[in-house]
């Protein structure tokens, strides 16, 4: 069975004459005829009952038409799906994110992907800069908002946020705790939870090279992958640990039942660029779909005192 021989057997049905559907489908009368001929055959039933004087469906037909009317609908819906999908005007988008993306990109980029391409649909997750890399490289993640850009030929990527501060995170019994701030080479003198430097590796090398600047060495005595274990850990012990500013400054440090506070940190500021990430091989048409909408006027906005300025 053949989707012409279908569209021919409903163009027969529709006009009840060979000679006016022939010529809707630009075909000969043969041609329609033979159409018909091999549909009814596949079928072993006949479909229409033609005489020199009219043309009508048999009972097979008249059961037959409205099964085969639902298969070209949605062999029409398939076609219109694909080319949506292909234009990127539809289908499923994955993206993963952290808490500047959250706050600074997500808002106003989801707003005009929902204006423009209202059916693609659009998953979030939040997770730290190496688990987004991973699940990027393994088919969970489509989009990756991520801390540094990757240094592989498996990705591309864009800067979409520069120069966002980091803070140090302390309890609110710390002696820094009522500080606005803390010279960055007065943490020689103090005990830090790190994390893994697998788990954000442009903050990792961000905070170690400000210590550098600063000529001192970082006492690591605990590590903590999670940001509300670390809140948790200053919050209990006299530790110090970092965060972004943009999760200090909106309470995001803060895990439930925590009393951490930020302070900030300069002289110099560690900062990091916030990059969106996509495979250097993507066919997914909504992925770029989405990178236009990240940044449509092409301006790069960079972070000052905590907020975006471009």
């Amino acid at each position: 069975m053949e989707f012409r021989h279908l569209v021919s057997f409903i163009t027969i049905a529709e006009e009840l004459h060979f000679g006016r559907a022939a010529a809707r489908l630009h075909l000969t009368q043969p041609s329609l005829s033979a159409h018909l001929q091999k549909l009814e055959k596949s079928l072993g039933v006949q479909l229409v009952a033609r005489t020199s004087h009219e043309v009508k469906l048999t009972p097979a037909g008249r059961g037959f038409e409205p099964q085969a009317r639902l298969v070209i609908a949605q062999m029409d819906k398939a076609a219109q799906i694909a080319k949506a999908t292909a234009d990127g005007r539809s289908g499923t988008l994955n993206i993963g994110y952290n808490m500047p993306a959250s706050r600074h990109v997500l808002p106003s980029a989801l707003a005009r992907m929902s204006s423009d391409h209202p059916d693609v649909v659009v998953s979030l997750w939040e997770k730290r800069t190496g688990p987004q890399l991973d699940e990027l490289a393994d088919g969970g993640l489509d989009v990756a908002l991520v801390y540094g850009h990757p240094r592989t030929a498996q990705f591309r990527y864009r800067r979409v946020l520069r120069n966002i501060p980091l803070v140090a995170v302390v309890g609110e019994g710390h002696s820094w705790a009522g500080r606005p701030g803390v010279p960055f080479a007065e943490l020689a003198a103090q005990p830090c939870v790190m994390f893994a430097r697998e788990q954000c590796p442009a903050m990792y090398d961000s905070i170690f090279s400000a210590a550098s600047d600063s000529r001192i060495s970082l006492n690591i005595v605990q590590i903590a992958d999670d940001p509300g274990a670390t809140a948790h850990m200053v919050s209990v012990k006299s530790l110090v640990g970092f965060a972004s500013l943009p999760r200090a400054s909106c309470g995001g440090l803060l895990a439930m039942g925590t009393s951490s506070v930020a302070v900030k940190l300069f002289d110099p500021i560690p900062a990091i660029d916030l990059y969106a990430v996509w495979r250097a091989e993507e066919i997914n048409p909504a992925v770029f779909s989405f990178l236009d909408c990240i940044d449509h006027s092409g301006d790069t906005p960079r972070m000052k005192n905590g907020l975006v300025a471009i």
